[in-house]
């Protein structure tokens, strides 16, 4: 009994979410220190940075930087290592979204998203699944979304990109799962997040789709992708890798 109790204890380890000011994101970062996890939070916007490390305390702590700067993440991984100690867990939570008509799409606006999506999300897990070899210990999870598993219309990019993702997971878990570095994702389906809540609300016939298809009958909680993060994060999920968890009650099986 006493093994399992500690199964899911996070203590002594450290984590780095993008993205972990606000939204999913940030359910993540708290449920990691509610586990015991020390947790960097990385964004663009310092305001809610800051916020969210007065609101959690002293085990959480941020760094500004703009993920589209691929240059500087090898010197950004060392900065952060050599201040915070090594990075046991990555989660690679941070995205932006265009909502657009695929033939209104331009090259610049898909090459933006899939910048942020996905060809940061591999720079950066490249950089701390380097020095996690030496380690050769470690824990790199991944975000995708409902759009990886069937047709959403109007974000071609997104789903383009969060695709790459679970591609991604399954292919680097083969190759670092050897060397003590579990690498998997969790697919969220459709979460009461302010912005995801809002746009349900203001679109009726889109919510009651989701709900139609929903066997839960209800939106999941920000939390419930936080409890996700904690057990793939810990020795709970100890023989756990490549595999892409969808957290959406039933969504992505619903008729």
């Amino acid at each position: 009994m006493n093994n399992q109790k500690t199964a899911f204890d996070l203590s002594g380890k450290k984590a780095l979410v993008t993205g972990g000011g606000s939204g999913l994101g940030l359910a993540i970062t708290k449920t990691l220190i509610a586990y015991g996890a020390e947790v960097i939070i990385l964004g663009r916007r310092k305001e809610p940075l800051r916020c969210a490390c007065e609101e959690l305390g002293a085990r959480c702590s941020y760094h500004v930087f703009d993920l589209s700067n691929t240059g500087q993440l090898p010197s950004l991984v060392s900065e952060l290592e050599d201040t915070h100690g090594p990075i046991d867990i990555l989660v690679n939570n941070a995205g932006i979204h265009l909502k657009k008509e695929a033939c209104a799409v331009s090259d610049q606006e898909f090459a933006a998203v899939v910048q942020t999506n996905q060809l940061s999300v591999f720079s950066l897990t490249r950089e701390v699944a380097a020095k996690m070899v030496t380690r050769k210990r470690g824990n790199i999870i991944m975000i995708s979304s409902m759009a990886a598993k069937y047709g959403i219309p109007k974000v071609i990019a997104y789903t383009a990109a969060k695709s790459a993702v679970e591609g991604m997971t399954r292919a680097l878990a083969v190759e670092l799962s050897p060397l003590g570095i579990r690498v998997n994702c969790i697919a969220p389906g459709f979460i009461a997040t302010d912005m995801s809540s809002g746009a349900l609300k203001n679109d009726t016939q889109r919510m009651s789709r989701v709900m139609a298809r929903t066997p839960m009958g209800h939106l999941g909680e920000p939390d419930d992708i936080g409890y996700a993060a904690v057990y793939l994060a810990s020795d709970a999920a100890g023989y756990v890798t490549g595999t892409v968890l969808a957290v959406d009650g039933g969504n992505s099986i619903g008729f």
